[in-house]
């Protein structure tokens, strides 16, 4: 009897608080592997967006491992076409690919090219000393002194007010950017100061007061504008014209690199005939085609190099490129592009120009209240050296990547790979 007493008393009190804490734990236990089976689920496309994430950074990397190469690889002031073509095999899948005709040639050529950009000096890196030093006076040709800069820039009449640009052209040296002003300057609601100001490159501790005095007067609907060439290669320049106004508008003259750095070659060796040959000046060693790549006659044609530095502060909606090519074959539809941009109707139009024989390149038509027509000055258009076609086609070889690259950053094709096979 007192075995069934204490069987009657546990089945009738203790089976119903086990059977409670046993059906509770199920439950608990039940809901926690649901909850872990939702989260896993919930999980995988996280797992993707870090998969795609880890993908961007991985690229940002290679970049950034780029520019180490660049500013390290050059202190020497060259590099060699044998070097550029083996250190591309190690980013083969940075994915800077061009779609061109010839996609695969392409794709190797801008991953050289991307492969060697970073591995060359900083956009305004100037190497003294050497061959170099003989060009330390290159970049103060077009410089100009207070009173000149103070005269030329008040010689319009004293009406409205004066205005910092909303518009600069920054570059490049040899481009064109000269025809361009001067066709500008046409235009009834363009205001620009004749003189390049080399504000942000050499007068910027003078402050935005002395630059704003030596804009011309503008009236109401009127832009104010200028030019200073080497701007485009002013490590400091886009963050300071950042910092004046960030809607300021840009505009980049280009041009074949090899053809830019032979007139700037050109140019230089109109004021002072002592210096080497071009031959001389653009190769270290020119029977193992080391590129002086730190000359600044070539370093200047590496558009992407630079450009790169500008799109860091301003979106390729406010940078305006120009081609040099067209705007002598065909200035008027250059222009138009640019009044475009601007904000400009199209006034100044084809009936503005002709084609001057002597020169090699369009003129301004003589305006009503002149005597003769406006063509640039003699130091424009003038012959260039014969050189070497070996040298000529190196250098082609040399830029074609970087090219490449500047077509895929700007979205634009200028086509000189063309020019080099004519």
């Amino acid at each position: 009897m007192a075995f069934w007493s204490s069987t009657s008393v546990f089945t009738s009190k203790v089976p119903r608080k086990i059977l409670f804490m046993f059906t509770l734990s199920i439950s608990v236990t039940y809901l926690f592997y649901s909850l872990m089976s939702c989260y896993n689920s919930l999980q995988f496309p996280l797992q993707e967006n870090y998969v795609y994430q880890a993908r961007l950074v991985t690229e940002e990397t290679t970049f950034v491992a780029f520019r180490e190469k660049l500013y390290s690889a050059t202190s020497q002031g060259y590099f060699g076409e044998d070097l550029v073509e083996r250190t591309a095999t190690e980013q083969t899948g940075a994915g800077y690919a061009v779609s061109t005709v010839d996609q695969l040639d392409n794709v190797a050529s801008e991953q050289r090219a991307t492969e060697w950009v970073r591995t060359q000096l900083a956009p305004t890196e100037m190497i003294a000393g050497g061959q170099n030093a003989v060009f330390e006076r290159e970049h103060q040709e077009s410089s100009t002194t207070d009173d000149e800069l103070s005269r030329r820039g008040n010689s319009t009449p004293d009406y409205g007010e004066k205005k910092l640009p909303q518009a600069i052209i920054i570059g490049v040296k040899k481009g064109g950017t000269r025809a361009l002003l001067e066709a500008l300057r046409v235009h009834p609601d363009v205001r620009a100061v004749g003189v390049e100001p080399h504000f942000f490159d050499r007068n910027y501790e003078k402050g935005l007061d002395w630059y704003r005095d030596l804009m011309p007067s503008t009236l109401e609907g009127q832009i104010t504008m200028e030019k200073t060439p080497s701007y485009f290669v002013t490590n400091d320049a886009p963050k300071r014209i950042h910092s004046m106004a960030r809607d300021t508008k840009l505009i980049i003259v280009v041009r074949n690199p090899v053809t830019r750095a032979i007139s700037d070659y050109t140019q230089t060796l109109s004021k002072r005939p002592e210096i080497p040959t071009f031959e001389v000046l653009a190769f270290k060693n020119r029977t193992l085609g080391l590129i002086d790549a730190s000359w600044s006659a070539l370093r200047i044609g590496i558009y992407a190099l630079h450009l790169e530095s500008w799109m860091q502060y301003f979106p390729l909606s406010q940078i305006h490129f120009v081609s040099g090519e067209r705007l002598i074959v065909d200035p008027a539809g250059e222009m138009a592009k640019v009044q475009d941009f601007l904000g400009l109707k199209r006034i100044v139009t084809d009936k503005h120009f002709y084609f001057n024989k002597t020169k090699g390149f369009p003129c301004l038509k003589k305006p009503e209240d002149s005597s003769a027509p406006r063509c640039l000055g003699k130091s424009k258009g003038r012959t260039h050296p014969k050189i070497d076609p070996d040298v000529i086609r190196r250098l082609h070889k040399f830029y074609k990547p970087f090219n490449m690259m500047f077509y895929q950053m700007t979205g634009q094709n200028f086509q000189w790979e063309q020019e080099e096979n004519q």
